[in-house]
């Protein structure tokens, strides 16, 4: 069971500031009150006692309401933070990878609801996206989007096709894996052109162009509908994309990745980080 994380937000947020807004309308004129008359009595000392003090969930509150309400509108609205946990999208994001998400690239929406109040742009042919998986939503996806609505789509021989026309491909040499990606090793690599986006791929000569259960083009085009955009993973012959399950609906949409922040491989050799990764544009 995956832990909802932004529901909790919004209800820590929520808990914490009601406590606070009713104990400041309600309660603290009482006990400010109470305390000044004591003091006019000449009873300073009593200021200590429970009567006159903030509760300790009151001040709790008070401080932690500020903090979760920073952290629930910069993760909804601004950047949100990912780990990779799969080799999909290899060689452009290998396992371990942790990256930062654009949120308000294609919109702002509300949190847990997930209905956009705010149109800023809609993603274009080669942009990186994380979007909830449409057969599982409480499951975050990240693939590279190669069609946008009413764009035809083929996949055959290696080769992504977009209203007829080849993607180009240059081969640039075989792939040599690390740690958890070691398995790569021997793929070819090219570096593949989608409407002037140049980025790499792995593919494997031998292996078949869709996997067991990936059936959406194995019949001739598919036509990407409205409000729906067609996704597949870099690593081309791992990957669990929309050649298996179909379009990601434009609600799904998460955001663009577009940094990455932290590499972390148990599988390396020697230390775990990878330090040339830090920092990386995401393309």
């Amino acid at each position: 069971m995956n832990f909802d994380f932004p529901t909790f937000l919004v209800l820590a947020c929520a808990v914490t500031g009601a406590i606070w807004l009713v104990d400041a309308a309600l309660f603290a004129p009482r006990r400010r009150r109470l305390a000044e008359n004591a003091a006019g009595a000449g009873g300073e000392t009593v200021r200590a006692a429970p009567a006159y003090r903030e509760p300790v969930l009151v001040e709790y509150a008070r401080s932690f309401f500020p903090v979760i309400l920073i952290v629930l509108l910069l993760r909804s609205f601004v950047v949100e933070p990912f780990r990779i946990p799969s080799g999909s999208m290899m060689p452009t994001l290998l396992v371990g990878d942790f990256i930062l998400v654009n949120k308000f690239a294609y919109g702002l929406r509300w949190p847990v609801l997930n209905t956009k109040f705010l149109e800023l742009g809609e993603p274009k042919h080669g942009d990186v996206v994380v979007f909830r998986f449409p057969n599982d939503p409480s499951t975050d996806y990240i693939k590279r989007v190669v069609g946008v609505p009413g764009d035809e789509i083929y996949y055959r021989n290696k080769t992504l096709y977009i209203n007829g026309e080849p993607m180009p491909q240059t081969p640039i040499g075989t792939y040599e894996g690390v740690g958890a990606g070691k398995g790569m090793t021997g793929a070819s690599m090219a570096v593949e052109t989608i409407d002037g986006v140049e980025h790499r791929i792995l593919t494997h000569p031998m292996a078949p162009d869709l996997g067991p259960g990936c059936r959406v083009l194995l019949y001739g085009p598919v036509k990407v509908p409205e409000g729906h955009y067609f996704a597949m993973g870099d690593n081309r012959d791992n990957s669990n994309d929309s050649r298996c399950w179909g379009f990601v609906p434009e609600g799904n949409l998460v955001g663009k990745a577009f940094a990455i922040w932290m590499n972390w491989d148990g599988q390396l050799d020697g230390f775990p980080v990878d330090w040339g990764r830090l920092g990386t544009v995401i393309e």
